[in-house]
């Protein structure tokens, strides 16, 4: 199944890190928050990943450019040029970069890339948020019940607007957490090809009138996770990941 990765918006609320690269590419333990993504799905057997470029795209090309060289330990032959790996630290990813322009939103540069999809369902997700998901159980919830659209719900911190659910159905959507059954969008989502359909163009946000008329159509169904999810909007997010990942980063599912 293939993996679609936003990562092309220019997070302003974290410019103290994207003045100089996107958001995606800001490091946790030493890695991008990117590649913490990526390792979650591919250790559920999903290392087939379209990123969705915009900002800065060019960093996430040349970090996946050098990624070979990067993680190898490596001789340089200087007066030829050429080079020769000892001990390599690839990955089995098969990893299209896309550029799908800056100033497109969200809904915008997931309709820009369905040519690069395959006729079955992907996964979708944003990159800027881990989590300890079981992507396997929430692929399986998504084929279960036969909609055009799985997203993940969890219980957040009181700063979000929140989903209301009537069992597995989402119903609608709140500004303000009221209660302690409120659920927000977590971002880990499952969709068919024909969800994008519900995109307009460009200027369309995935988050607004797609999700709100999958909602009401009956089409969008709510994935509970109970687990770890922490998003990575601002500076303190990003200090309190560092410190998660220095005492074992509950998100790290692989090995």
């Amino acid at each position: 199944m293939k993996v679609v990765i936003l990562a092309g918006g220019y997070g302003t609320r974290l410019a103290e890190e994207t003045d100089r690269v996107p958001k995606p590419m800001v490091e946790i333990g030493g890695r991008p928050i990117l590649w913490h993504i990526m390792k979650t799905y591919a250790h559920h057997g999903h290392d087939d990943f379209i990123v969705c470029l915009g900002y800065l795209g060019h960093k996430i090309k040349e970090y996946f450019i050098n990624y070979f060289l990067l993680n190898s330990d490596v001789t340089f032959d200087l007066s030829t040029g050429e080079y020769r790996a000892h001990r390599a630290h690839g990955e089995k990813w098969k990893v299209s970069l896309i550029d799908t322009e800056e100033n497109t939103q969200t809904g915008g540069r997931l309709k820009r890339i369905r040519s690069y999809l395959d006729d079955g369902p992907f996964c979708f997700t944003y990159g800027d948020a881990v989590s300890d998901i079981d992507v396997s159980r929430l692929v399986d919830f998504h084929r279960s019940h036969g909609k055009l659209a799985t997203v993940t719900a969890v219980q957040p911190p009181g700063r979000f607007g929140v989903l209301s659910m009537q069992g597995e159905k989402v119903a609608g959507f709140a500004e303000k957490l009221d209660t302690v059954n409120s659920y927000i969008n977590a971002g880990f989502f499952v969709l068919e090809p024909a969800a994008l359909d519900y995109i307009e163009g460009d200027h369309t946000l995935w988050e607004q009138e797609p999700m709100h008329r999958l909602a009401s159509d009956g089409q969008l169904q709510g994935y509970r996770h109970g687990g770890f999810w922490q998003p990575m909007d601002t500076l303190r997010d990003k200090r309190r990941l560092e410190q998660l990942w220095t005492d074992g980063a509950p998100w790290k599912v692989w090995g």
